[in-house]
């Protein structure tokens, strides 16, 4: 039997799986797959196989030694091309492909309860929303869902972080190479930058908190942790430009 090509959107809905999925759970029993699978007609091992297809893709996975399957296609080199050149219109895109596969189309009642105004401003904010949910699942996924710095693993405790903020680079928004999953105070930390992560990938608190070493809890959930490494995502990497940008321009040295 003649192999069926990949189409271009089922490229796209496989990519969009990648971004969601750990590494160790790219295989065909995860549910996640046997249903897009189920989707496109596909059977979960193919699916799964496209998966690692895009791993050995990936900047991440080959920094840890992981080279994932090696005879991927020019079109799976080509839609990871495109993602990455313009994260925003791809995850939305990806996005509603999947939904209108499911036949539930995108509602702005599952992004979050408020008002939607109408015409183009409400297309705006439902692109946003939708973009802003796929970030955050992109990257608890490439961080297992656990904090690169402490290691909390509660998922309602943690955030997507964003190193260059979102009204800094627009075309960045939505690049999970753009994401840190930090625990909520973590986060607060960074984003207000009383503490970064260094392009070389460890932690920096800032010697603007070193007066509170005699509190003991700031000591020991804060400052314990400077000069440590973070806990690497196992794909995705945080693209070291991001950080050294955070570390000059945002970090309160």
């Amino acid at each position: 039997m003649k192999r069926r090509s990949w189409s271009h959107d089922e490229l796209i809905l496989a990519f969009n799986l990648y971004c969601k999925t750990p590494f160790g759970r790219m295989h065909g029993r995860n549910p996640e797959v046997i249903e897009l699978a189920r989707l496109i007609g596909r059977t979960p091992s193919a699916v799964s196989w496209k998966l690692v297809n895009f791993a050995s893709l990936d900047p991440a996975l080959k920094k840890r030694g992981i080279s994932g399957a090696s005879h991927g296609s020019i079109a799976d080199l080509e839609v990871w091309d495109e993602f990455n050149r313009d994260w925003d219109r791809l995850a939305f895109e990806s996005e509603r492909l999947r939904a209108q596969l499911a036949n539930h189309p995108l509602d702005p009642t599952s992004i979050g309860d408020f008002d939607l105004p109408l015409g183009a401003e409400r297309e705006a904010m439902i692109r946003v929303r939708v973009n802003q949910s796929f970030f955050r699942s992109a990257v608890l996924a490439a961080y297992e869902s656990k904090c690169c710095i402490t290691g909390l693993a509660v998922p309602e405790l943690l955030n997507a972080s964003h190193i260059v903020p979102w009204t800094v680079d627009a075309n960045n928004r939505v690049n999970p190479c753009n994401g840190l999953c930090l625990n909520a105070l973590h986060d607060r930390m960074f984003d207000r930058g009383f503490l970064t992560v260094t392009a070389k990938y460890t932690v920096k608190v800032s010697k603007r908190l070193a007066s509170a070493q005699k509190l003991g809890a700031i000591a020991e959930s804060i400052l314990a942790y400077d000069g440590r490494p973070i806990q690497l995502p196992d794909h995705f990497l945080p693209d070291p430009k991001f950080l050294d940008y955070h570390e000059r321009k945002i970090f309160r040295n």
